[in-house]
């Protein structure tokens, strides 16, 4: 996969993404973002606000400019991160297989974020159990997971970003997913596969 330090401009990709990264102060969305942007994983302290990173990608023959939110966890953030929802295509709800209670954020507070916030009325979700590594610290199976996504329409993947496990195939089964999307391909700046202004009544799944 082909990087481009800094977030500069590339020419000739075939599509540009939005990605998202959501959850709990703590489970790692930063490390997934490094590990993926960079192939590199420290040890690092909770984003304040919102960091931002881009990569291109090649994904079923397609040049794919992915640029990445990674979002803070902390509540007194939220209010400066609900924006960036907006436009986003692909929305990736991490949690902490050792720490059950960011699992159940997920349903509590992320997905009704998604809902409230989110523009693109297709937008492909989903959730990743990071630090699998932790295995004897485990709060939260494999199975759980998987239902959980099941349930609300997102995809799953098991990760470690201190191991390097399945992080590249978290971001390529969602892009691959994203170009499987019609309405997620429309060009930039379209309001194509937007939301209604309408009040929201369906779940955000």
């Amino acid at each position: 996969m082909e990087q481009q330090p800094g977030g500069g401009l590339v020419l000739n990709v075939d599509h540009t993404f939005k990605i998202l990264l959501v959850g709990d102060s703590g489970v790692g969305k930063s490390s997934l973002l490094l590990r993926f942007s960079t192939g590199g994983f420290e040890e690092l302290v909770p984003t304040i606000g919102v960091d931002f990173k881009a990569k291109v990608v090649d994904v079923g023959g397609k040049k794919v400019k992915l640029t990445i939110w990674d979002t803070a966890g902390q509540e007194r953030f939220r209010t400066l991160t609900s924006s960036y929802y907006r436009g986003a295509q692909g929305i990736v709800l991490v949690y902490d297989v050792s720490r059950a209670e960011t699992f159940d954020s997920l349903a509590d507070i992320w997905l009704r974020e998604v809902d409230m916030y989110g523009t693109v009325e297709e937008c492909i979700k989903m959730v990743v159990a990071n630090k699998s590594d932790l295995a004897e610290q485990r709060e939260v199976s494999r199975e759980m997971g998987l239902q959980f996504a099941k349930a609300h329409g997102c995809l799953f993947v098991e990760t470690s970003a201190k191991g390097n496990v399945a992080v590249d195939q978290a971001f390529e089964e969602l892009v691959h997913k994203i170009l499987e999307t019609p309405s997620l391909l429309a060009s930039t700046g379209s309001t194509f596969g937007l939301k209604s202004k309408q009040p929201q009544q369906s779940s955000c799944c």
